[in-house]
């Protein structure tokens, strides 16, 4: 593994996994991913967060490497989810007189993921409260539903370092990690490669909570950071300026980048024909065009570009008198992430009685501040020359 450590003081302990192909059991991982751990040592020493009890071992061995005979006096949870707290119990069992430090949320959620009775270890924190551990110290940051309810940040002013939680995190392993920190800047171009996951993790995981995302931007535009350390992915030290304007975008639903996102599923192939020449002609046009199967591709990824592009095109045959399933699901991903303030298009296929259209727009009528053009393509069965007349007026005003 890369050298994570953040200073002397601040030492990286997380670990990789790369053998899980598919996080949460939703989300495939062709790159694994990284569960972050840090130990600060000072006069207090204090270890902040575990790891996924799939790399327990692991990570003992990383502790107690970075330990030694020390013992922590403090363990921070910054979030309750088993990638990162579901180590607490067998933590506590080699460190029994450590302190818990976590929301008081996050203690009634312990109780519930740990047999083990932690009340004794518990000492709550919230917004404002400040630990002393040293020369360093830590202060607590509330980020409720980013993206649980429990969740804390924390701030160690003397470094100027922000703890985030899931917050600026990302799918990967680190050892699949490009260096995104090199102070010389040669390969800050790989920034692309982070923003890439990072987007497909966001919207996936966090999409939901903008709103709460703007508020925790807020509270960290008051404080000096000059290192990020998520739960996930790198540590963030160079230009991160880059990275937060990236979560601001995301989180106030502003489209990213400008062109067009086309959703396609399939029956016999000829939607997916029309989908196909309806990207050509965007691209004749100089619009920059992504495009997702539905029924083939990685839905996660589908869910990134609707919020990546500013435009989006649903295509979908008629089946069963309704849509598609993957078409479906896919519009409900969208709902359940809150997708918002984009223009949207239609292209439906039916033989008989096409109902695509129409079941479609039910659906985005459901969301907010969707406008969904006049202009749409009906396929009859196949492509035709007037269903390509269509497709060229639809290209006209996706344009």
């Amino acid at each position: 593994m890369k050298n994570m450590n953040v200073s002397e003081s601040v030492r990286y302990i997380g670990v990789d996994d790369v053998e899980l192909d598919i996080f949460e059991h939703q989300y495939i991982i062709e790159e694994g991913m990284a569960y972050n751990s840090y130990v600060i040592l000072d006069e207090k020493i204090t270890v902040l967060d575990t790891v996924d009890p799939r790399k327990t071992d692991q990570w003992l061995n990383n502790l107690k490497n970075v330990l030694g005979d020390r013992k922590p006096a403090y363990l921070v949870v910054h979030h309750c989810e088993p990638d990162h707290a579901g180590n607490v119990g067998t933590f506590i069992k080699h460190y029994p007189e450590t302190k818990i430090l976590c929301s008081p949320k996050a203690a009634q959620f312990l109780a519930q993921f740990f047999d083990a009775d932690l009340s004794n270890n518990i000492q709550t924190v919230t917004e404002g409260d400040t630990i002393s551990l040293g020369k360093h110290s830590l202060s607590f940051v509330c980020a409720p539903m980013v993206h649980w309810p429990e969740v804390l940040m924390s701030y160690e002013p003397t470094e100027k370092i922000l703890f985030a939680a899931d917050g600026f995190g990302k799918f990967g392993a680190i050892c699949n990690e490009p260096s995104i920190n090199n102070s010389k800047g040669e390969e800050i171009n790989d920034k692309t490669k982070w923003a890439c996951e990072a987007r497909r993790y966001y919207f996936n995981i966090c999409g939901k909570y903008g709103a709460q995302v703007q508020a925790v931007l807020k509270k960290a535009a008051t404080l000096d950071i000059q290192t990020i350390c998520p739960l996930h992915g790198p540590v963030l030290k160079e230009d991160l300026g880059f990275y937060i304007n990236l979560y601001d975008i995301w989180s106030k639903y502003e489209a990213e980048t400008s062109g067009v996102f086309i959703a396609y599923a399939t029956l016999h192939g000829n939607t997916e024909k029309a989908a196909h020449i309806l990207k050509e002609k965007l691209e004749a046009k100089g619009v920059k065009v992504a495009i997702n199967d539905l029924t083939r591709d990685d839905i996660a990824e589908g869910i990134e570009d609707a919020f990546r592009y500013d435009r989006m095109v649903l295509c979908s045959p008629t089946y069963d008198g309704g849509l598609m399933p993957k078409m479906e699901d896919f519009l409900a991903h969208l709902k359940s992430k809150g997708f918002k303030n984009r223009t949207v298009a239609i292209m439906e296929n039916g033989t008989w009685a096409p109902m695509a259209a129409k079941l479609m727009r039910s659906k985005l009528e459901e969301l907010c501040n969707i406008k969904v053009l006049d202009e749409q393509v009906t396929i009859k069965s196949t492509v035709k020359p007037e269903t390509i007349a269509q497709i060229e007026k639809l290209a006209d005003s996706l344009a």
